[in-house]
């Protein structure tokens, strides 16, 4: 049966999502502590990073406005822009993987540093920028497609996969661009031009939609329309949202990388600091995982 309330606005489904939250905060901050005094790379910079991104993955999946979503295009496209642009970079940007292999168990935190040669190159392969910046724009092409969309609408399980969907091909595509532990930063002007092109499917979407005098998604034409909107004002104010955040993220994320790359001392020093922090943390783990 279709289920016109999405599974993820559920009080059940809340509470669910918000427990697996706790976990993973206590799981982080766990590592956090046990890697602070040793390595900058797990400041409380990072930590409050992680934290926020994760906070703002619980407000687009467990937080009253996730029930929301069914009412208005403006609350869904926030839940997008939270699961793909907003909390990705804040998650890697609170190097994840470094303090999770102290944060486990001990068994789990060895097991993570064993050697296993098909892994690193699977994960060079997901995280290359062509193919990630390939398969954030076709998940957002494709989730936004009427007929997908509307799936979407109906059934809870695909709401689900759509969002999951959303927030791994994010995090995939932010990857190159923070390139946190255990990738070796190697800052290139290319980044740039990967954050130019990543914003044109969004442009064109955010485009059509805004100057589009129909309504595209009909399953908003019976919703309640919250706050006075009219279902074609809710479809252009969520076009708009869309078009103005990805634009300032990535335009914010492009002039940092510039400042950055256009520092001669900077990139010299980024590359050597990059390579040695790499090898430096990698010691540093094996040895905590000696003494948890």
């Amino acid at each position: 049966m279709p289920h016109h309330h999405g599974a993820t606005g559920s009080w059940g489904m809340s509470v669910l999502f918000t427990l697996v939250f706790v976990f993973v905060a206590l799981a982080y901050l766990r590592g956090w502590m046990r890697l602070r005094s040793s390595d900058a790379r797990v400041s409380s910079a990072r930590a409050a990073s992680f934290l926020g991104g994760l906070l703002l993955i619980w407000g687009a999946l467990a937080s009253p406005m996730a029930a929301l979503d069914h009412e208005l295009l403006t609350f869904h496209m926030i839940q997008h822009l939270l699961l793909m642009t907003l909390a990705p970079p804040l998650i890697w940007l609170g190097e994840p993987v470094l303090a999770f292999s102290l944060g486990l168990s001990r068994r789990v935190a060895a097991a993570s540093l064993l050697p296993r040669p098909q892994m690193p190159r699977l994960a060079r392969a997901l995280t290359q920028p062509a193919f990630a910046l390939g398969a954030a724009s076709a998940a957002l092409v494709v989730g936004h497609i009427p007929g997908v969309f509307a799936l979407g609408m109906e059934f809870g399980s695909w709401h689900m996969v759509e969002q999951a969907t959303f927030l791994t091909t994010g995090l995939q595509f932010w990857w190159p661009v923070v390139q946190p532990w255990p990738a070796v930063p190697q800052p290139e002007l290319s980044l740039i031009l990967y954050l130019f092109f990543a914003t044109l499917p969004c442009d064109i979407l955010s485009g059509f939609l805004v100057f589009c005098d129909r309504v595209v998604y009909r399953n908003y034409f019976s919703s309640s329309h919250l706050f006075g909107f009219s279902a074609l004002g809710d479809q252009q104010c969520a076009a708009a949202l869309m078009w103005t955040c990805v634009t300032i993220v990535y335009l914010v994320a492009g002039a940092l990388l510039a400042m950055h790359l256009l520092s001669p001392q900077w990139a010299a020093a980024g590359r050597l600091a990059g390579s040695g922090r790499h090898t430096q943390t990698t010691n540093l783990i094996q040895q905590k995982v000696g003494g948890i």
